[in-house]
């Protein structure tokens, strides 16, 4: 049986209820009933019927929403972690603590916050995404993130040997870099007046290093007290390589205020580990004093090798960027005019005819105020007497300092037969890789501070576990990079430098990528955080029907184009 509409030539269609036959071979048809006087309602409702389905009443609703959760950027985070193997890095399957740390990685990446904040947006009554559902997890109270920080602060030895095992092996560069973050309350142990990275001057901090692969994966995580100097924390990261990843030669490349005479003296050379750092502005000038480095080596070239009696059995790749060089120039005049101006404001209180500024004691204390302001103190002669003060620019030291502008030493124990000028250049240069991940960790992504936990072990299981998200970070960005702002054509970039100590420049693709704002299949371009937004508005809903109410259904918005390009770029399926 079906329905049919016949045409009526004067009149609306006639609306019929019939049968279908066959008879001697042919199909025929018989009609049934009128229904033409039917509202249309009914009629549906019959159509439906007679297709196997069932009729809800009016005042009932076929389907209803009881709960959606943004959800594509959950999947794309948890999907990538599961790719990569961090689930299984982290622990076997069917532990609990280990869908937990999951969690506040993945969480971490998506909107980091407090544990308690974190407890909440995955237990069902409060979710704020489809994450604690994906994961199974039910309830989760603070305390049990607590909890499974502590059972993740004794799994880092292993972790740890696990990503170096997989990232980084015998004759690699290790990249080593530490920085800091300030703390709140004044109860943890760790936190100590220092040095502040984060520019918070009287607040207690900690100090952390990182470890990473030569193209800045991260490896492992150190946390130190927060006065501790920068070159004592090498040490660890030695006795780390060498026996916890059993790795026999690396090459450790670090800043020139980590890898100092001291520590290759006593710490690196004995493990016989090969290093690549550079040299003070101090031991630069010492080498321009002696004659060891000569300026007219960058009459036509920009990078040179030599050889000084000071660093035996080493090699000294002298670079000299002139682009660098006429910022510095251009800085130290701009602080220089700065502090002048200040000064001349003194001189102008003391000359005044009423109401000068008198005495020696009086004039110093208003000159120290102010002189060393721009840091620039030691270019200027001050005379201060009881009833005049005058200042001068110190010429020669000024001309001595400026002769090195954009001159810097990389000092290496390797021979340029193992690792030549450029490369031992690049080499260094590769530190950056460690500032994005200082910079991801701290304000971009993953906001490590402020750090509100007391205890000296949670507060190193909570700086692991935003390692362990950085890591998760980079996996995405690698492979979300054509739909990033991010350079993806290196080897275009690198071709239009004139040489590896010119400044860097970006490819064809990535400069029409700023440009225009779409990358080269016409999609917008995003930065990391707007498209997990973007993959946010995915929603995972879940729906009840009229007919089966007691069976819940989970549907999934239909991805925009945007959203399946990342999807498909991270070979993540939904």
């Amino acid at each position: 049986m079906y329905i049919e509409a016949v045409p009526n030539r004067n009149s609306p269609p006639a609306i019929l209820l019939r049968e279908s036959y066959r008879e001697n071979g042919k199909v025929r048809k018989r009609t049934l009933c009128n229904l033409s006087d039917w509202p249309a309602a009914y009629i549906e409702g019959l159509r439906g019927v007679l297709k196997g389905g069932t009729v809800i009443a009016a005042e009932r609703e076929a389907f209803t929403v009881i709960r959606s959760l943004p959800h594509g950027h959950v999947a794309a985070a948890l999907g990538t972690a599961r790719r990569i193997g961090l689930d299984r890095i982290l622990s076997p399957d069917g532990n609990r603590y280990r869908d937990l740390i999951l969690a506040l990685v993945v969480g971490r990446i998506l909107d980091p916050a407090s544990k308690l904040a974190a407890a909440r947006s995955l237990s069902p009554a409060t979710a704020a995404s489809s994450l604690g559902e994906v994961l199974g997890l039910g309830d989760v109270d603070e305390d049990e993130l607590y909890q499974a920080l502590d059972w993740l602060l004794r799994r880092q030895p292993a972790i740890e040997a696990t990503l170096a095992k997989r990232h980084i092996s015998n004759g690699t560069l290790v990249l080593y870099d530490i920085s800091s973050s300030y703390m709140e309350g004044r109860c943890c142990p760790l936190a100590k007046r220092g040095y502040s990275r984060d520019g918070k001057k009287g607040t207690l901090q900690i100090i952390y290093g990182l470890l990473c692969a030569p193209d800045g994966c991260p490896i492992a995580i150190e946390v130190f007290e927060g006065n501790t100097a920068d070159p004592t924390t090498l040490a660890g990261q030695v006795e780390k390589l060498k026996r916890r990843f059993h790795l026999d030669h690396v090459v450790m490349v670090g800043d020139r205020g980590m890898i100092t005479q001291a520590r290759i003296t006593e710490d690196i050379a004995p493990a016989g580990l090969d290093w690549i750092t550079a040299l003070r502005a101090p031991a630069i000038r010492a080498l321009l004093h002696s004659g060891a480095l000569q300026l007219s080596l960058f009459d036509q070239r920009d990078m040179a090798s030599i050889t000084a009696p000071d660093f035996p059995n080493e090699r000294l790749v002298v670079c000299r960027n002139p682009a660098l060089a006429a910022e510095r120039t251009r800085k130290r005049e701009d602080l220089l005019a700065a502090t002048e101006r200040d000064l001349a404001r003194i001189q102008a209180t003391v000359a005044r005819r009423r109401d000068p500024l008198r005495g020696t004691a009086a004039i110093g204390l208003a000159v120290g105020a102010v002189i060393n302001k721009h840091k620039v103190a030691k270019h200027f002669d001050l005379n201060i007497a009881d009833t005049s003060f005058s200042f001068t620019r110190k010429v020669a030291e000024i001309a001595a300092e400026a002769a090195v502008d954009g001159v810097y030493v990389i000092r290496t124990s390797l021979p340029a037969e193992s690792f030549d000028d450029t490369t031992t250049v690049r080499s260094y240069k590769s530190l950056a890789c460690v500032e994005r991940a200082f910079r991801c960790i701290k304000t971009v992504d993953l906001h490590v501070r402020p750090v509100y936990h007391w205890l000296a072990d949670r507060v190193r299981a909570h700086v692991f576990l935003c390692m362990l998200a950085y890591y998760l970070e980079w996996h995405m960005r690698q492979r979300l990079a054509p739909m990033l702002f991010d350079d993806t054509d290196k080897e275009a970039a690198e071709a239009l430098r004139a040489s590896v100590v010119a400044q860097a420049q970006r490819s064809p693709i990535a400069v029409t990528k700023q440009t225009t704002g779409q990358t080269e299949d016409g999609l917008p371009v995003h930065s990391f955080r707007s498209l997990l937004a973007d993959l946010a508005t995915l929603v995972r809903n879940t729906v009840v029907t009229a007919i089966t109410p007691l069976y819940p259904l989970i549907v999934l918005t239909r991805p925009t184009p945007i959203q399946h390009k990342a999807f498909a770029l991270l070979s993540v399926t939904l």
